[in-house]
This record gives structure tokens, C-alpha cells and sequence, in this order.
């Protein structure tokens, strides 16, 4: 089992930054893999980034833009939001999985969320 807490979120103007973190709990953690969704006013919960097998994949609409990383040693994933824009506005959740083939969809551990508003 695994405990997931993130933080770094925030109010931002459009075309700024910001850093999300997520703290795992567990000694296992380099076993998981990791995702970053966001759920948006009045829309479903979509995913956004994740590590799987150690590569990285993101949705069109945050490709070029978010990075996602993570550090095993501390057992901490991140997610670098650059050229923010209005529509980025949601609550990002982490999440975590040991099966690859459900982490971009139904994974098994979330946690709490933070909220991120970019403001035009």
C-alpha cells in the first residue's frame, strides 16, 4: 500500500510556472508506477502525465509544456507546469499503481489533490 500527499499548487498568471510535488509513502515505491490527473470544474478526471516502465507519457493538450519526474530516493514524483494557461485550471491528483496497464486509467491510489488556478 501506498500513501500519496501532493503539494506545490497555487494561483498563477497565464504563461508562468509552477511545481507540483507528490510524497509517497512505502518502502516500495520505485515498484510503482506514477500519474498526475486533473479534474476540472464540471469535467471528468483525465490524465494528464505518468511514468510507466521509467518513460514518460502526457496528454496532447500538456505535451511540450509539463514534465513529469520522479525521485526514487525520495520517493517524491513532480510535475513541471510551464507556459501555464486558463485551461489548466484544476485539481491535480497523483496517483499511483503497480500495474501498467491500469495507471493511465483506473489506478488504484490517489491522493488528496491540489488545487491549481492560472489566471488570465
Amino acid at each position: 500500500q501506498v500513501q500519496l500527499v501532493e503539494s506545490g499548487g497555487g494561483l498563477v498568471q497565464a504563461g508562468g510556472s509552477l511545481r507540483l510535488s507528490c510524497a509517497a509513502s512505502g518502502r516500495t515505491f520505485s515498484n510503482y508506477h506514477m500519474g498526475w490527473f486533473r479534474q476540472a470544474p464540471g469535467k471528468e478526471r483525465e490524465f494528464v502525465a505518468g511514468v510507466i516502465w521509467n518513460l514518460t507519457y502526457y496528454s496532447d493538450s500538456v505535451k511540450g509544456r509539463f514534465t513529469i519526474s520522479r525521485d526514487n530516493a525520495k520517493t517524491t514524483v513532480y510535475l513541471q507546469m510551464n507556459s501555464l494557461k486558463p485551461e489548466d485550471t484544476a485539481v491535480y491528483y497523483c496517483a499511483a499503481d503497480l500495474s501498467s496497464q491500469t495507471i493511465q486509467t483506473t489506478p488504484r491510489y490517489w491522493g488528496q489533490g491540489t488545487q491549481v488556478t492560472v489566471s488570465s
